[in-house]
């Protein structure tokens, strides 16, 4: 097996000798790797004050959300991961390397778009980018290009020779952006990165998020407080409260209902309609105007004839009839109560 990684690795580093080659192997092991951070009884203090008590989770490949409210320990966990913050019990790694002991090594393979503004005055956009490149090991001319082409790709093209002074906040979460992205990180952190933008400013931000993780092929963490955001942009979530994890899991997964569930819309408000479901052994779980929210035995051999059956029954017309599914709001209320 290890010749066959060695011949792997030889082809694709493009490498000759064979000292070479074993020097490609971990970042070739590393390519493997399922998990993008692995977190274990991590705890993390502010002097007597305990921010993340005992945190066992591991974060998945993908565009991952991590919800939770102001408070709740993301920042602190994002700062742990870059090993900015010394860990005061436990382990964690990242992209398989130790948080603890690697930090620098770590950072130089991930970008950090930080909630708070980190631009340097008098500096026009493509200086600055440039330089972010620079401190995580670029040559110079390799980080210039690059920040030419991450801050086309954010959408500061035409005005990337401006002072960041002069951007509007929308423009200024862009260049927080690109400077995360100018080394070509395996893996973003972004925090709040909606933060004060207007809803043009949010979608257009989002839109590059899910761009970045499901055409560019990178992971990426989004640290927010805003569900919506979460919602549209993530594959997975993992929620925290006061530093513990509550639930986690693809979104899909979470918000899947138990048992039989279907929400119904008919013509208009049909109470003979409700009465007869309910005679057929159907619990009305809600309703509102012409729609309601049914909980079905699981056992119903034919869904669609019962709701037809009754809806004729009832002198109405069934408009549609689907799955239902929880909000990630309900779920987010659910785990953190």
């Amino acid at each position: 097996m290890l010749m066959d990684l060695a011949a792997r690795g030889a082809e694709a580093f493009d490498v000759r000798g064979s000292a070479e080659v074993v020097s490609g192997l971990p970042r070739l092991l590393e390519s493997l790797i399922v998990s993008v951070a692995i977190i274990s009884n991590l705890t993390v203090r502010y002097g007597s004050k305990t921010a993340i008590s005992g945190l066992t989770v591991e974060v998945p490949e993908g565009c991952v959300g991590l919800l939770g409210p102001n408070g709740a320990g993301k920042t602190t966990l994002l700062k742990t991961l870059m090993g900015f913050i010394r860990p005061g019990g436990g382990e964690a790694t990242v992209l398989g390397r130790s948080v603890a002991r690697e930090g620098l090594l770590i950072r130089q393979q991930i970008g950090l778009m930080p909630e708070l503004d980190c631009h340097i005055p008098r500096m026009n956009a493509v200086t600055f980018v440039a330089y972010a490149g620079e401190l995580s090991g670029m040559p110079p001319n390799q980080a210039l290009r690059r920040a030419h082409e991450v801050l086309e790709y954010c959408g500061l093209g035409e005005a990337r020779y401006r002072d960041i002074e002069t951007y509007s906040t929308g423009m200024k979460q862009r260049i927080k952006l690109a400077q995360a992205l100018v080394h070509g990180p395996k893996l973003v952190l972004l925090d709040e990165p909606t933060n004060g933008l207007d809803p043009a400013g949010r979608d257009s931000m989002l839109d590059l998020v899910r761009d970045i993780s499901h055409a560019k092929d990178v992971n990426v963490i989004v640290s927010s407080h805003l569900l919506p955001d979460i919602e549209g942009a993530c594959d997975s979530v993992i929620v925290l409260r006061s530093g513990e994890v509550v639930t986690q899991g693809s979104i899909e997964s979470l918000r899947a209902t138990e048992g039989l569930q279907f929400e119904v819309e008919l013509r208009g408000p049909s109470p003979e309609f409700l009465a007869g479901v309910k005679d057929r052994g159907v619990t009305v779980v809600r309703e509102w105007g012409a729609h309601s929210l049914l909980s079905l035995p699981t056992d119903t051999p034919n869904v669609a004839a019962l709701l037809f059956e009754t809806a004729r029954e009832a002198g109405t017309q069934v408009r549609g009839f689907w799955p239902a599914q929880r909000s990630l709001e309900d779920v987010f209320i659910g785990a953190i109560e």
